[in-house]
């Protein structure tokens, strides 16, 4: 019986079906008139034939039972195909930055002339100071999923190599990006060791970014310090330097695992566009970055990834950097307030 109620809302549900009550029916809430009155067929004004094989099935006595398959089938001649794309999440579409900042400065040349670009890349040493660091900004903003995922992936890491095999993997993995950072500034810097240039040529991760080498040039930062003095943040950038013709922030990271969308490099673009903006506006750096570049290298020498940062794509990724920003500030100014209120208990 719940089976035939189903089917008969799912028919008046659908489009095209109507159902109107006769106007010799007579509802009346006595048992002795609704006895003797004659039923009425409610299947008469379906459109037969659009919907034949359904209501033969609901009418026939011999209907076989209902599978998970048939139910599909039906759902989808009611409403049509299933759509298997998820809705976009509003809530996310529509937040903006409250305090907007432009990533560009209008009052910095895009093509600096040859005159302006340093013999020697800059190498501004980090200060540290109150002012947050990029790291630290992403690192507390990270979404509850990102959270749940880096936990998991850490504790699945832990029951395999325990905890001091699991401290001793970090520290490995820490110093394989510190040297492949240190391999490729001796590489890029015009001042390098040639001894050490080839020796570091037998890296696997260096291997896995020669391709990538070739199209880099015109060097004007490496492993350098830079600071938004609107925004008020700071950060170490890798590199800055032409890729394909083009100025970018270039950032070198490690997997062990292919990552050839840059979906698949999580927070990195944000730190990209993060670096950008601050160099746009630092009073160290003469000139001005509208593009990034990501390339992620791989230990066993595999060709690496890289991911190009186009100026419109930049844009995108600044503004999602500003609501992070935002969250920073907020949580911040909140243990602050409650820090007073924690002593005098």
């Amino acid at each position: 019986m719940k089976a035939f109620q189903t089917i008969c809302r799912l028919l008046r549900s659908s489009k095209g079906f109507s159902l109107k009550p006769t106007a010799h029916v007579d509802f009346s809430t006595s048992s002795y008139s609704c006895s003797r009155k004659k039923k009425v067929n409610p299947y008469k004004e379906v459109d037969q034939e659009k919907y034949s094989d359904l209501v033969q099935s609901v009418l026939s006595s011999k209907a076989l039972a209902q599978t998970p398959e048939s139910l599909f089938e039906e759902d989808n001649l009611l409403y049509g195909p299933v759509s298997k794309c998820k809705p976009p999440k509003q809530d996310e579409e529509a937040k903006v930055p409250r305090n907007w900042c432009p990533l560009f400065n209008p009052d910095r040349s895009i093509k600096p002339n040859a005159t302006s670009t340093p013999a020697i890349p800059l190498k501004i040493p980090l200060q540290r100071n109150t002012i947050p660091s990029v790291t630290k900004i992403l690192q507390q903003t990270m979404t509850s999923e990102q959270t749940f995922y880096l936990e998991r992936w850490k504790q699945r890491m832990i029951l395999e190599l325990g905890e001091d095999g699991f401290a001793e993997y970090s520290s490995n993995v820490f110093l394989q990006g510190k040297r492949f950072h240190k391999a490729l500034e001796s590489i890029l810097a015009p001042q390098g060791d040639l001894k050490e240039r080839d020796e570091n040529l037998e890296s696997g991760y260096i291997q896995s970014v020669q391709h990538i080498l070739k199209d880099v040039s015109g060097v004007r930062a490496l492993e350098s310090a830079v600071q938004h003095e609107t925004l008020k943040y700071v950060g170490l950038l890798d590199c800055v330097a032409e890729y394909q013709g083009k100025l970018c922030v270039i950032d070198w990271k490690t997997s062990e695992k292919p990552k050839p969308y840059i979906r698949n490099t999580f927070d990195s673009p944000l730190q990209v566009v993060a670096y950008v903006g601050a160099i746009n506006n630092d009073a160290n750096y003469s000139f001005q970055v509208q593009c990034g570049l990501i390339v992620v290298a791989y230990k066993d020498g595999s060709p690496a990834h890289p991911h190009f940062m186009d100026t419109e794509l930049c844009s995108q990724y600044w503004a999602k950097w500003l609501l992070r920003l935002e969250e920073y500030t907020k949580k911040e100014k909140n243990q602050n307030i409650q820090k007073p209120d924690e002593g005098t208990e």
